[in-house]
This record gives structure tokens, C-alpha cells and sequence, in this order.
């Protein structure tokens, strides 16, 4: 009987020590570093539309050894750089965050904003105003807040990016530090300090991008290789700023000084050279070191500068994508050694995608056209005046927004309404334009899912305009050379999704995720809260 009792404890004890153990384990266990990933413009296809010419330790490595959500989707619009980047950090949309573009009109001032600005924040690494920028505009927190909320500041938040909303945004309001391009030089504000760390002012000194830029643009293999693109040299093509041409190779050397540090981000190497500058974060910050998860947040902007000039099937963009998967393998490579396989979590995503360029659609019979927003304002404000006797009542239009001066209208007496139809009118005559409405009468407009939700997401009160429109499949605002974005569609809301290391499942899923779902999913798999705006969910499948 005692020895059946002495037995019982032993195990009894055993278990439990064990258990607590484990369990003890389970709540101290965390990727040493989280990094954040976003590919600038990276369509979902792209993928797999390369993934032939890949090598095996990049995007193949992250799709084979990590989890995909391959039917991930932007859930607003406009499907802007700012608002895609916020999104992806906060889990929330436009109506919530107040980041409703790049740009928006202030109807309390009667000015333009840019996403970022500041004046109250000074330049920090650099002269002149590239560094008025802050967090200040975004109304709520992002996952790299939650983060050092959840462990009083303990972890280090760092955001990278060449522009300045891919940096500020995804790093959040109390960043540790967030460094941004200007003139060939890393800058940030004062917003995060007084003066660059002198790591970052021994990396400027090396001038990088004058190194990179003395070096011309050659395909990465043989050009008969490129036969996913177009014939190189197309007129629909917008050259690289002090390029005569737009074909290979592109001469970079050749380049004035005068434009040099500027067209630097229209080249891949700009891409490898903010690799160079995060790997120079984690070394110099000591990333991964810490006794709690610190978060490094990346942001690949040069992806977005050469599709918009050259377009989704052009060589450039091909070889691009093969040198950024060149990077990214070598950068997994670099972490692998740092930190060690499976103690970092990353996640691979874009802000948005990109559309066709129209003269490239209309090559091959599908419909698709554009327009200029400058020339639709003028024209609007022309008829306002003919027929109501208002000058430049149209303030702004921009984000498929009109934004009426609705003051001077109901100073001098005329009845806004009128107004407002009459405009929306003018707007639905246009052949590209399917259909204007009241951007507050959004819920009584006939609209199909998911266009309907996508608009209301991206309806901010305080910020939005007042009249929306919508545009036929293949249209867009901007100029008959080079392509852009920001529309509901496939080709535009459609983004890769790709969790790797620490906490993933390696696998997929096929039913539709949205870009919400990223920061709930960090969040899940760190056990921290979400950010106080999400409306996203975990994406369960992946998380171990």
C-alpha cells in the first residue's frame, strides 16, 4: 500500500512538474524578432507567375516551408500606399484610422494633406522638409504599438521604407525609430529623435545609391529568357528620370547628378540596398537580442516606382521580382544565421497590386482606358459656374472623390443639392464612369458586394469627399504612359499573403482572407491584444 502510494505521488509530481514546465514554456516562447514585409505594388500572381525563373531560397522557400493565404484581398478602397500599409498594421480600414489616402483635401482648412506631414517635427539627418513627417494623422494603434504596450516598452520597433508612408505608418506612434529616403541618405523626424544614431551616419556615409547608380541596369538573364513580358521597348513605357529611352540597358551611369539620387528608386537595386539598411538595424540595434519580441518593419518601395513606369508585363518588372526574390533569399539566409531558423516570425505582403497599362490591354482587344482628374475638375467647375454661378466650387478630386466647396455655396445662396446632382449628372455622362452618388448616401446607392463594402470601409466622415464615383473594369486616373492603381478590382486588391517561421504551419487555404487579418494573426500567434481599430480576424489555419 505505501508503495503504491509513494508511486502515485512520484508520478503525480512528475506530471505536474512537467506540465507547468511545458506550460511555463508555452508562455515564454516567442520568435525572438517579427519581421514585416510588404512588397510595394507586388500583384498576387506574381508568385507564381516568375515562380519558373525563381531560385529555390526566396518566394519558393517562403510559399514551401511557410503558410499562403492565396485568396487574400484588400477590403476598401482606395488602394493607395498609405492606406494599404495602415491597414496591414492596424487591421482596420479608412473609416477607422483616418488614413484615407496618400493625400486628401482638409474641407476645415481648405488645403491638400499628405498622409505623413507634420509641422510641428523637424528634419533629422538631412536639410530642407523631407523629414516633416509623423504618425500624427493616424487615429489608432498599430500591431507594433500593441507590441510595446504588451510589455512596457520593452520591445524595439523599427520601420524601413525609400518612402516615407511605408516607414512611418507601419512602425506607429511609439517606434523606437523610423528611417526613410532623401538625396542618396537615410533620414527620420524628430518625432523619434534629435540625431542619427552614428551607425546610421556611417552607413550614409558610404553613399550607397551613388555606388549602386554607377553601375547600369542589365537583365539578370539572357533576354530571351523574359518571355512572360512584352517586346522590350513599348511607347506606352515611361523612362527612369534622366533615361532617353526605356529599354536595356538602362544606362544609370550615364545619369546626371542632378537626377541621380532620385532615380535611384526607380532601379532594383534600390530594393538590395534597403535590404543592406535593415540588416545594418539589426546589427547595430541588436534586433532579436532582447529579452522580449522586437519588430522590424519593412517596407520595398522601388517594386511600386518601376511597375508604375514600365508596367506589370514589362522586362523590367520581371527582372525586378527576380532580383528582389535573390534578396529576399539572401536575407532569410541572413536571419537563419542571426537569430536562428525557426526563432523569427515574417510575413510577406503589399500594400496593393497594380492594373494593366490601357494601350497594353488595347494590343490585345480588351477594353480599358484613362483619364486625368485635373482635366475632369476644371470641366466640373466650368459647368458649375455656367450653370449656378459659383467659381471653383470643386476644391479637390482626388481618390475617385469630388470635395465641393460647400461653404462658398451656401454663402451665396444656392441649393447645394442642385448642386450635387447636377455634378453627379456630368460625372455619369462620362463614358468611363459608371456610376456618382452621394458619398453619405452610400447605403441607399445600388452597388454589388464586395464593391459596396469596399466603399464603405473607405468612407471617413471627417476626411472623405463628397461625391464618389466608380469607374468600368481597366479605367483609371492618370496619363496615357506607365499604370497606377487604387480601385476595388482583382487586379488592384488581390495581394500576396505569406506567413513563415516561428508559430506557422507550413500550407494554404483557398477561401478569401483579407489584408484586416494580418495584424490579427501577429497578434494571435505573439498573445498580445489587437489594435484598438482592428476588424480583422486570426487566420487559424496557420497558427501551430
Amino acid at each position: 500500500m505505501l508503495r503504491r502510494s509513494l508511486l502515485f505521488f512520484t508520478f503525480y509530481f512528475f506530471t505536474v512538474g512537467v506540465f507547468a514546465q511545458t506550460a511555463q514554456q508555452g508562455s515564454k516562447g516567442k520568435p525572438k524578432l517579427v519581421v514585416g514585409l510588404v512588397v510595394d505594388q507586388m500583384r498576387w500572381d506574381y508568385l507564381y507567375r516568375f515562380n519558373a525563373l525563381y531560385g529555390e531560397g526566396g518566394f519558393k522557400r517562403m510559399l514551401k516551408e511557410g503558410f499562403s493565404s492565396e485568396n487574400n484581398f484588400i477590403p476598401y478602397v482606395p488602394t493607395y500606399t498609405a492606406v494599404g500599409h495602415t491597414c496591414i498594421y492596424t487591421g482596420s480600414v479608412p473609416a477607422l484610422t483616418g488614413i484615407v489616402g496618400n493625400n486628401w483635401f482638409d474641407k476645415t482648412t481648405g488645403k491638400g494633406v499628405y498622409c505623413t506631414d507634420d509641422s510641428t517635427v523637424s528634419t533629422v539627418g538631412n536639410s530642407g522638409r523631407a523629414g516633416k513627417m509623423s504618425p500624427a494623422n493616424l487615429w489608432v494603434t498599430t500591431i507594433t504599438d500593441e507590441l510595446r504596450l504588451s510589455n512596457n516598452f520593452k520591445s524595439k520597433v523599427i520601420g524601413i521604407a525609400l518612402k516615407d508612408r511605408g516607414a512611418i505608418l507601419p512602425a506607429g506612434h511609439s517606434a523606437n525609430a523610423a528611417y526613410w529616403y532623401d538625396a542618396g541618405k537615410w533620414i527620420t523626424s524628430t518625432h523619434y529623435m534629435n540625431a542619427l544614431p552614428a551607425w546610421v551616419d556611417q552607413f550614409n556615409a558610404k553613399d550607397l545609391p551613388g555606388k549602386y547608380m554607377s553601375k547600369d541596369w542589365t537583365t539578370l538573364l539572357p533576354m530571351d529568357k523574359y518571355d512572360l513580358s512584352t517586346e522590350d521597348d513599348k511607347s506606352y513605357e515611361s523612362n527612369i528620370k534622366g533615361e532617353k529611352t526605356v529599354t536595356f540597358p538602362h544606362k544609370l551611369s550615364a545619369i546626371s547628378d542632378s537626377f541621380k539620387y532620385e532615380s535611384f528608386r526607380t532601379t532594383p537595386f534600390a530594393n538590395t540596398f534597403t535590404f543592406d539598411f535593415a540588416k545594418a538595424a539589426i546589427e547595430n540595434e541588436s534586433l532579436g537580442k532582447n529579452t522580449v519580441t522586437d519588430f522590424l518593419a519593412v517596407s520595398i518601395s522601388s517594386t511600386d516606382y518601376i511597375g508604375h513606369n514600365f508596367g506589370p508585363n514589362s522586362v523590367e518588372v520581371e527582372d525586378m521580382y527576380l532580383r528582389l526574390d535573390k534578396d529576399i533569399a539572401e536575407f532569410l539566409l541572413y536571419l537563419d544565421t542571426k537569430l536562428g531558423k525557426g526563432n523569427y516570425t515574417i510575413f510577406l505582403s503589399a500594400d496593393h497590386a497594380v492594373a494593366h497599362i490601357p494601350a497594353f490591354l488595347a494590343e490585345h482587344k480588351i477594353p480599358g482606358g484613362n483619364f486625368e482628374d485635373g482635366d475632369l475638375r476644371i470641366e466640373l467647375n466650368k459647368m458649375i459656374e455656367t450653370d449656378f454661378g459659383v467659381t471653383r466650387a470643386v476644391q479637390s478630386l482626388q481618390n475617385y472623390q469630388v470635395y465641393l466647396n460647400i461653404n462658398e455655396l451656401e454663402k451665396q445662396g444656392k441649393d447645394v443639392a442642385s448642386v450635387k446632382k447636377a455634378v453627379i449628372k456630368a460625372l455619369q455622362a462620362k463614358p468611363f464612369i459608371i456610376t456618382a452618388f452621394e458619398t453619405d448616401k452610400l447605403a441607399l446607392t445600388t452597388l454589388p458586394e464586395p464593391q459596396k463594402t469596399m466603399l464603405a470601409n473607405g468612407y471617413n466622415t471627417k476626411r472623405s469627399g463628397d461625391i464618389q464615383f466608380t469607374l468600368k473594369p481597366g479605367y483609371f486616373d492618370g496619363g496615357k504612359k506607365g499604370t497606377t492603381h487604387g480601385l476595388w478590382n482583382p487586379y488592384d486588391a488581390h495581394i500576396p499573403c505569406v506567413f513563415f517561421g516561428w508559430g506557422v504551419k507550413p500550407g494554404k487555404t483557398n477561401r478569401e482572407t483579407y489584408m484586416t487579418d494580418i495584424a490579427p494573426t501577429i497578434a494571435a500567434l505573439l498573445q498580445i491584444q489587437m489594435p484598438n481599430g482592428s476588424v480583422g480576424k486570426v487566420i487559424t489555419e496557420l497558427v501551430k
